[in-house]
Order: C-alpha cells, then sequence, then structure tokens
C-alpha cells in the first residue's frame, strides 16, 4: 500500500486548522504516494498503519491497494509489551530542529529565512536551543499569536524533557 494525499489533506495541511496531531500531520506531509507502509512504519514508529487507516478512514488519504487486516493484529501486538518507549523515542532535539525549520520555511518573510539559516546552522545542543528560542520569540511577529502558540506547544511535545525545560525557562526569563 501507497498512501497519499486527498484535497483534504492538502487543505488542512495548509490551513493549520485542522484537527490533526503532530504526528498525524507528519504522517501526511509523508504519505506522497511513492513511500510504502513498511518505509513509512521506518520513518514514524509502529503505530503508522493504524494510524494510516484512521487517515484514509477520515478521507485525508487514499491507498492505492487494500489494507491488509491480517498483518495489522501482529504489529499491535508488539506496542501494548512497552507502551512507553516509543513515545519516548519521539522525543528528540533532532526533530524538533526540523519540525521548527519546516514550520520557518513555509513563512514568506526575510525574517523566517534568516532565522531558518541560523537554525540550520546551529551545531551544539546550546546553539541550538537559542536558535530554537529566537525563532519562537520570532514567530508572532510573522503569523498568528495563535499560531505560533500552537507550534510552541507542540515543539515542547517533541523536545527531550531536559531541553524543554531549559526552552521554557529562557522563554519565561525575558518576560
Amino acid at each position: 500500500m501507497q498512501p497519499r494525499k486527498t484535497d483534504l489533506a492538502r487543505n488542512a495541511l495548509q490551513a493549520h486548522r485542522a484537527p490533526l496531531d503532530m504526528r498525524q500531520r507528519r504522517l501526511l506531509i509523508l504519505c506522497d504516494g511513492q513511500r510504502d507502509l513498511a518505509q513509512l512504519t521506518g520513518m514514524i514508529g509502529p503505530e503508522a498503519s493504524a494510524m494510516v487507516i484512521q487517515l484514509i478512514q477520515a478521507g485525508y488519504l487514499v491507498s492505492t491497494a487494500p489494507v491488509e487486516p491480517a498483518p495489522t493484529p501482529a504489529v499491535a501486538a508488539a506496542p501494548t509489551a512497552a507502551p512507553s518507549a516509543p513515545a519516548e523515542r519521539r522525543r528528540s532535539l533532532v526533530a524538533a530542529r526540523i519540525y521548527l525549520l519546516g514550520i520557518l520555511e513555509m513563512q514568506r518573510h526575510p525574517q523566517a529565512a534568516a532565522l531558518f539559516h541560523d537554525l540550520q546552522r546551529a551545531r551544539s545542543d546550546e546553539d541550538v536551543i537559542a536558535a530554537l528560542h529566537t525563532s519562537l520569540a520570532a514567530l508572532p511577529t510573522l503569523t498568528s499569536p495563535g499560531y505560533a502558540e500552537r507550534v510552541r506547544q507542540r515543539l515542547l511535545e517533541v523536545l527531550p524533557e531536559a531541553h524543554a525545560a531549559q526552552l521554557e525557562r529562557s522563554v519565561a526569563t525575558p518576560a
């Protein structure tokens, strides 16, 4: 199966107002009709097949082949053994950086381009956190405050807890 986006999905990704969580948005972005379910599972994790089925049922994706029900129970049995392991594995500074780079890249503003390049060039963890902080501080001037707050919340979901606390402290300090 090689799922691909529907017009509903394209509109939802552009509008940023659809009732999708960050993982669902990431999966929609990756579903280009070129990647099969095995590749998506490698990128997203073992819950990818269940998410694809949910997004197909919601009308965000279409499948090029029928969903095979036999492998699904075997895949579903594995995550129940350790449900907290995949959730913790999703937290990473790299993922947070990539997420914010994507957000900045979508902004059509020279300041966003400069912030994008600063974040892209940051190498050490401290430099990345500083660039994340600078970008988050500037985002409300580039977009709506509500959208900037949603980006901040999603970024805190992805960041490792120690880095999220550090970023929260740095955001609280200037205010």
